[in-house]
């Protein structure tokens, strides 16, 4: 079997510190890993607002540090919780017009995620009011149109994931990734991730490792190996949602998860495009 590269690879959803829940890395510290492996690109993500800033700052420190010898880029994120006023267009627009790539629609915030870890969703955001999506999200569509960004689904159920689908590409949204449609929390069964391909040519954003609770993980690679050869790689995008204490370091992930891919049956042309090539479409990186 081949041995991959994580040259020019670019993960679109890494969690580094500072953050409420202690991370593996600061953001320096996972620019300057992602430098050494010859990564092209990270976007960072918080559950808390933005990371836009933070993209901002390791990029200066990478030309200041490194002086131009790599190509190296961080972006930066904007997810709609609680802290950042949920569903606030406001919040998109500033975000978008200092450089964030991805808005990701809520996370610890999204009713789904609170019905499926018991906690009460009295302050719960919704995107799904009386059956239909609330107002506010058609701004955001606009928004996410207009800057040409990446709308991300985050913690939302599969049911609201069809409905905000359906009216984001109404409302001419071409970027828009599933997120880990793997995981028990957002539960989306292999069923309807071929449909949801088939009917709106989303992106799966298929990922390393999901928590069990206590701080324990389990490998999503088997069942993301049947996700890539039932939806087709085409449509299938390699991230870690990396950054846990208790999962290995970003980098070693990333290699790790392409290996297994490698070693069983997927081309490397194929893992390249699920690593590389569709990231650069969504990033808009030449």
């Amino acid at each position: 079997m081949s041995k991959v590269s994580l040259g020019g690879i670019i993960d679109m959803h890494v969690h580094s510190n500072p953050d409420i829940r202690h991370r593996a890395y600061d953001d320096f510290e996972l620019m300057e890993a992602a430098i050494k492996v010859g990564a092209r690109a990270i976007v960072i993500k918080t559950h808390q607002g933005t990371t836009v800033d933070r993209a901002y700052l390791c990029n200066q420190h990478n030309k200041l540090t490194h002086n131009g010898d790599n190509n190296f880029t961080m972006y930066g994120s904007v997810t709609l919780n609680r802290q950042i006023g949920g569903i606030n267009p406001a919040a998109v627009e500033s975000g978008l017009k200092l450089g964030a790539k991805v808005i990701w629609l809520p996370t610890q915030s999204a009713r789904n995620h609170k019905l499926k870890m018991n906690q009460s969703t009295a302050d719960c955001i919704d995107v799904i009011r009386d059956s239909k999506i609330v107002p506010e999200l058609r701004d955001i569509f606009e928004l996410v149109k207009d800057y040409n960004a990446v709308l991300a689904t985050a913690h939302i159920s599969p049911e609201e994931c069809f409905q905000v689908v359906e009216a984001a590409r109404d409302a001419g949204v071409k970027k828009i990734v599933v997120t880990h449609p793997e995981w028990w929390l957002v539960g989306m069964d292999i069923t309807d991730q071929v449909r949801i391909v088939k009917d709106y040519g989303v992106i799966l954003e298929h990922c390393f490792a999901q928590p069990l609770g206590g701080g324990k993980y389990k490998s999503n690679l088997p069942v993301n190996l049947e996700a890539i050869k039932e939806c087709g790689y085409r449509n299938v995008m390699v991230s870690t949602d990396g950054g846990q204490v208790e999962n290995p370091n970003w980098e070693i992930a990333m290699e790790q998860y392409m290996q297994y891919l490698v070693d069983n049956g997927i081309p490397d042309s194929e893992v390249f495009h699920m690593t590389h090539t569709i990231q650069s479409e969504l990033l808009d990186i030449t």
